[in-house]
């Protein structure tokens, strides 16, 4: 038999990545949105949102997708993603005994905080990846001004 030494901590920090699981399962759903369209998405896509001087760039993990799959629009300082990975047929002479990936459609959707140049809007779809570029109006871009000392 193996002793194993308690750890009053680990046990805690399970419970609060547990706790966190299930908070992020429950704030990441759009469901304070009226959009019947984003209340029953079935899954989301994981998204990193980045910013620099001249852009807003988002990277959305979409394997599996085509191009033809994924719907873009930006209104009002909103950007929507909405899309659909179909299912792939079951076969019946197949024994499936784990089924992880999901399937269905999403949504998801963005307040950009500052002014783009929604007509110089880009997007680009490679090997299961899209990014969006967002470019700022040059009114958000920050300047740098230059003090004099006399």
């Amino acid at each position: 038999m193996t002793l194993v030494r308690w750890r009053p901590t680990r046990d805690i920090m399970s419970m609060q990545d547990e706790m966190n699981r299930i908070f992020d399962r429950f704030f990441s759903r759009d469901v304070w949105s009226d959009d019947e369209d984003i209340s029953r998405s079935d899954w989301y896509p994981t998204v990193d949102v980045s910013e620099n001087k001249d852009e807003y760039l988002l990277n959305v993990d979409l394997p599996g997708l085509s191009k033809e799959d994924i719907h873009i629009t930006f209104t009002n300082g909103m950007l929507k993603l909405e899309g659909e990975r179909k299912k792939e047929k079951e076969e019946k002479e197949r024994n499936y005994h784990r089924v992880e990936r999901i399937f269905g459609k999403f949504c998801r959707t963005f307040q950009i905080p500052n002014k783009v140049k929604s007509e110089k809007i880009s997007a680009d779809f490679k090997d299961g990846i899209l990014s969006i570029r967002l470019p700022k109006t040059e009114e958000v871009k920050p300047k740098e001004i230059e003090v004099k000392v006399s």
